[in-house]
């Protein structure tokens, strides 16, 4: 299938130039944070699911499974946005505009559309919102707080962002979806199985 090699600056070009000019003028303190946050906030969603998982199996193994079920989801929008890229081809906004970024351009043939960063970090986050409405809301908050930073940082267009975020917010939807449907009956067997710390807190 030949790529549609798309060109992003004719779609919002001039609004990701006025994002990173505003970026260059910004305290040095404040650029770095985001770059860090840009760089390594992934983490925190997974810290996330690591505490939704913990605090479900004190609701039995249905809630806990549910709860496991979140990283899986967030691999499976990940490869979806990771098919996605291929197809569109679009080159990164670092490499077709002549403007100095925070961050390093990635290599080419590391397209731009859409955002892997993003489409992860809403996966997770309404993923979340199948264990906790809590934890989906903070997790939320983060993926907006991603999604900006991506195009902050000079390595994403907004249109990049947006659409990892509807496509991971879907995928990891769908994807929660098909994974509850599995047998409830699944839960209580491996309940008593050498996995039920996994799945249940204390002791049987």
């Amino acid at each position: 299938m030949t790529p549609l090699a798309l060109s992003g600056s004719s779609v919002d070009g001039p609004l990701y130039l006025d994002v990173v000019d505003l970026a260059h003028r910004s305290p040095g303190w404040l650029d770095d944070t985001i770059a860090v946050w840009s760089a390594y906030g992934l983490a925190v969603f997974a810290l996330l699911m690591l505490v939704g998982w913990w605090r479900a199996r004190r609701d039995g193994a249905d809630a806990a499974m549910t709860a496991l079920a979140v990283p899986v989801a967030v691999v499976a929008a990940f490869g979806v946005n990771s098919l996605v890229k291929p197809l569109v081809a679009e080159d990164r906004p670092c490499r077709r505009l002549a403007f100095r970024t925070l961050e390093a351009c990635p290599a080419r043939g590391d397209w731009a559309f859409p955002s892997n960063h993003t489409a992860v970090a809403c996966a997770a986050a309404v993923a979340l919102f199948f264990v906790s409405r809590r934890l989906g809301a903070v997790a939320s908050v983060c993926a907006v707080a991603m999604a900006a930073s991506r195009v902050w940082v000079g390595v994403h267009y907004p249109h990049d962002v947006v659409a990892g975020a509807v496509l991971g917010a879907l995928a990891g939807c769908l994807a929660m979806i098909a994974l509850r449907r599995s047998p409830a009956a699944l839960a209580g067997r491996l309940a008593g199985t050498r996995l039920r710390p996994l799945l249940v807190s204390g002791a049987p």
